[in-house]
């Protein structure tokens, strides 16, 4: 091992020797492949604080660009409907000009737009920018956003080997979850302290930096060796015509519906309906975002060991099922008890961080499972396929919350989210 060299090291004697190596003859450190994995986990997080770190500000995005329910459903539901239009597009890309070139240019372009919506699309003293500026704004972050999940599920399936594939992928997984974390933690604070200029600014500069590490470690792996992707997997037929990769990708985006529940709306729920403040609020639902990022390595590693990935998906939508229903039970009893002082409404926030997690716990598994059954050549496309499924949820849910709050209020949703993952579980491909 001590003649393998990782050539992005320019300092390296080996490398200056004859010149830079091409791609094809770029030999690398046996331990490169986890700086791939970080920067996959990088490229994944600094978009996470995005997409799930602007809903932990809806309070004070209400607030301070004057917008009703509603208008805030729909600013926050045209985000996920950009990500949603491009990602199969971004994927098709990535099969086939490389995960570098697609990474490099979506990572760019999102840090470039959100610093110009840092300086142009926030509330002022003297101008407030109507809802229609911001969702647009919102959505064209989407579109440029979709560029990172299917290039970088593709680079981490190309460099790591099946019996470790899953683990990686979860970790790469546990980047939504901390950057959701990180940006429900940190964003509304900085909002309430410095306004929106300051979160536009603090994600572009995420994603700058996200694009740096892509442009320093992400390569094509050695054609040779055991850890490259096309070696360990046969070929099947093309994702698109696939019916097992239609059926992973529509049960997968339709148990992110209750997930996107909570990641969008729960910051109204708890602040309205449970009455915490910001900091409690902030930390709730951190707490779901640390606690899915724990369950979805150990996940990983369980289901690489035991082999038993259909089956523990589908456990996971019986388990998400019966965590919504019972937050159900318990707000139609808080409503039922309002103002009573014998309900505990502390068991709303905790039950609420228990169900977000059981549904969050499940995405390393089924997109290894997935990229998995698509084959070598068209991970990218196959992943990108499940992500414009999940992200056509970031639309339709924070559009349609409003509406059944006004029909059901807040024991109608988390309902809701009860009967999607419950629909998700016969979706799901039984065990072989």
């Amino acid at each position: 091992m001590s003649a393998i060299v990782d050539c992005t090291d320019r300092q390296s004697s080996e490398c200056l020797k004859d010149g830079p190596a091409s791609p094809a003859e770029r030999v690398f450190s046996p331990g490169h492949r986890w700086k791939v994995l970080g920067l996959g986990v990088a490229a994944n997080a600094s978009f996470s604080a995005t997409f799930s770190g602007i809903p932990a500000t809806a309070v004070l995005l209400r607030q301070g660009y004057h917008l009703g329910n509603a208008e805030l459903g729909m600013a926050l539901g045209v985000l996920g409907l950009g990500v949603a239009l491009s990602e199969l597009p971004w994927g098709l890309l990535t099969d086939r000009w490389g995960d570098r070139r697609v990474l490099l240019i979506g990572l760019g372009a999102t840090a470039a737009w959100l610093f110009v919506m840092a300086m142009l699309v926030v509330p002022t003293r003297t101008n407030i920018p109507n809802v229609t500026l911001l969702s647009a704004s919102l959505l064209l972050t989407g579109l440029l956003g979709g560029s990172v999940n299917g290039s970088s599920g593709r680079a981490i399936m190309a460099w790591f080997r099946e019996s470790e594939r899953g683990f990686a992928m979860s970790i790469r997984q546990t980047a939504v979850p901390l950057g959701g974390g990180l940006g429900a933690l940190v964003l509304p604070s900085l909002a309430l302290a410095f306004g929106f200029a300051a979160v536009f600014g603090l994600l572009a500069a995420a994603s700058a930096l996200s694009a740096l590490f892509a442009w320093r470690w992400l390569h094509e792996p050695p054609t040779r060796g055991e850890g490259k992707f096309g070696s360990a997997v046969v070929t099947g037929p093309p994702p698109l015509r696939n019916i097992e990769v239609w059926r992973i990708a529509t049960a997968i985006g339709l148990l992110c519906f209750p997930q996107v529940a909570v990641l969008t709306f729960a910051a109204v729920f708890l602040h309205d309906f449970v009455g915490l403040g910001t900091a409690a609020t902030s930390a709730s639902l951190a707490a779901v975002q640390i606690g899915a990022m724990v369950t979805r390595v150990c996940s990983g590693r369980f289901t690489d060991r035991h082999g038993n990935r259909r089956l523990f998906l589908r456990s996971c939508c019986a388990i998400s099922a019966l965590a919504f229903v019972v937050l159900w039970l318990l707000v139609l009893a808080a409503s039922a008890m309002s103002g009573s002082a014998f309900f505990p409404m502390a068991l709303l926030p905790v039950l609420l961080v228990v169900a977000g997690i059981s549904v969050s716990s499940w995405h390393g598994v089924a997109y290894t499972e997935l990229a998995t059954l698509a084959g070598a050549g068209h991970v990218g496309t196959a992943l990108s396929l499940a992500n414009s499924f999940v992200f056509v949820g970031f639309f339709l849910v924070p559009v349609a919350i409003p509406g059944l709050l006004h029909l059901l209020s807040w024991p109608g949703v988390w309902l809701s989210a009860a009967i999607c993952a419950l629909i998700a579980w016969p979706i799901f491909l039984r065990p072989a």
